[in-house]
């Protein structure tokens, strides 16, 4: 099997390249090599993909092509170059503008130019729903996979593992919003596993690749147990109170990861799984997943901080 990953630097796409050469495939990462090295045991192919493919892409063959890109121009060059491979593209539950359901429609309004994120983050659905289109307007075999958070080992963002570290320090733990707010996760492992048997049997079809959704209350049982703490001291607090608090949602400095404005975003982290794993995606448990993340950098809510939010709630 003769593999094309589009990256292989950085975490999912770098997962996909580790297992695909453990399968003992022939894989390349045709990628510009900045965010670190391949893998060992995959060839690197240079290519900034801001320039035309180069002539050892366009002139060679592969069986397969996995691409996590954003960016519509990336895809088209790539799918011009290797329009008879297999592709299996990666794009995102953000593609749905309505984060209130889980519903795989509608579409966001595709943008086909490339945008820059940091001065539109918005743009990241639309740009995603364009490259979806050039891969099934241009490709004679395709799978879409729109994941949802993707958590796990070498995840750069820290929107999950924060759980698993701050469950392990142990003591009171600030829960944010309800118990019974539902959240899913899935394990980087899990998903690149299942794009490289979908790029082997050349599934096709568009799926919603995500993590079986549980309340958060569940999944905050499962990580303490992944991470040893059998008795989690959990202090659910409202959301309401947390905003007034300053606290921060979903991601960054002075925020609470998997907490979510509600009910505006009831369906971001609610789709169905049935579907890809009924087309093979295995799915293992939160426990298993979360002793990996204890090394990941977190940039979240601080431990000085959660103590003053616990207090004020206390003191209500």
């Amino acid at each position: 099997m003769k593999l094309l990953v589009l990256g292989g630097t950085r975490f999912l796409s770098r997962e996909v390249a580790t297992q695909a050469v453990s399968r003992g495939w022939d894989v390349t990462c045709a990628c510009r090599g900045e965010s670190g090295p391949v893998p060992d045991g995959a060839e690197h192919l240079r290519w900034d993909r801001a320039d035309e493919a180069p002539d050892a892409l366009s002139h060679g063959t592969c069986d397969a092509v996995v691409d996590v890109t954003r960016l519509p121009s990336h895809v088209r060059r790539a799918v011009a170059a290797t329009a008879d491979a297999h592709w299996v593209f990666v794009s995102t539950v953000s593609v749905y503008p309505d984060n209130s359901s889980p519903a795989m429609e509608p579409l966001a309004e595709p943008i086909t130019e490339d945008v820059d994120l940091a001065v539109d983050p918005e743009a990241y659905g639309g740009m995603k729903v364009a490259c979806e289109q050039v891969v099934q307007n241009e490709v004679a075999s395709t799978m879409i996979a729109r994941p949802g958070l993707i958590v796990g080992p070498g995840d750069p963002t820290g929107r999950f593992a924060y759980w698993p570290q701050r469950l392990a320090r142990g003591g009171e733990v600030l829960a944010p919003g309800r118990p019974d707010d539902v959240v899913q996760v899935i394990d980087v492992r899990d998903l690149a596993t299942w794009l490289l048997d979908a790029a082997e049997s050349r599934t096709t079809g568009a799926f919603d690749a995500v993590g079986t959704p549980m309340p958060f209350a569940e999944l905050l049982a499962g990580t303490a147990a992944g991470v040893g703490n059998t008795e989690p001291r959990l202090t659910w607090v409202d959301s309401e109170f947390l905003e007034a608090q300053g606290v921060v949602p979903w991601a960054g400095e002075g925020s609470l990861p998997l907490w979510l404005p509600r009910p505006e975003y009831d369906g971001m982290l609610a789709h169905d799984p049935g579907p890809a794993v009924a087309a093979g995606l295995r799915l293992r448990p939160v426990e298993e997943t979360a002793p990996g993340c204890l090394d990941s950098e977190v940039t979240a809510l601080t431990p000085e901080r959660e103590a003053e939010v616990l207090a004020a709630w206390h003191a209500r």
